[in-house]
């Protein structure tokens, strides 16, 4: 579990493509205070397991099916990504619950400088969008932010000069993909309630 507030900006040494799993090697030693083989940590918002570590760097192996789903196929060496570790029970939520389950990419389609405020205007996969509201929470790369505005499947998100400055999005550039996680809460009350309102019959369909 994640809170998706960024500790660290790591950079990717190596990615060996060709093979299932795909061995990723990040450094980061910040991440690495405290981290064993197996532990979790998130990259861009993908949770990936330790595999190997020698305080500096670190490898994770990365399957087809996550390549697919997510961003992190794009990656190549020299390119920076997000990092946190997990939350630890006794710590402060400071952002909102992560699971580091991407579910799926999403692409920049604008970036406008507003009173000191960077507003980022997202495309969502459509059957995202309805998931998302607007001041509810989305992980965008594995950061937690609130959305501004929602128009269909277009989210408006405000970025502060600290994230710009502690996370990867300040060097996001429009036309580029980022790993999006909506809020699980939204995806267990749609799961409650799905059959808790009857189907339209055909009479009341066509009123």
């Amino acid at each position: 579990m994640f809170t998706g507030i960024i500790e660290e900006l790591g950079t990717v040494e190596s990615l060996t493509p060709g093979t299932d799993p795909t061995r990723l090697v990040i450094r980061s030693p910040r991440v690495l205070e405290g981290i064993s083989l197996g532990d979790s940590i998130a990259v861009s918002g993908c949770c990936l397991t330790v595999t190997s570590h020698d305080g500096q760097t670190w490898s994770a192996d990365v399957i087809a099916t996550t390549l697919a789903a997510t961003a992190l196929g794009d990656l190549r060496p020299g390119d920076v990504v997000n990092l946190e570790r997990c939350v630890r029970a006794d710590s402060r939520l400071d952002g909102h619950i992560v699971q580091g389950h991407v579910d799926g990419t999403g692409a920049i389609l604008s970036r406008q400088e507003q009173a000191g405020t960077t507003l980022l205007r997202l495309r969502l996969p459509e059957h995202l969008a309805r998931y998302v509201v607007a001041k509810g929470s989305l992980a965008v790369d594995g950061v937690s932010l609130t959305v501004a505005e929602i128009d269909g499947d277009e989210v408006t998100i405000g970025l502060i000069p600290e994230t710009l400055e502690r996370t990867t999005l300040g060097r996001r550039e429009v036309g580029e993909s980022v790993n999006l996680e909506v809020d699980v809460l939204a995806k267990y009350v749609e799961k409650l309630t799905a059959g808790l309102v009857p189907a339209a019959t055909g009479a009341e369909q066509g009123r």
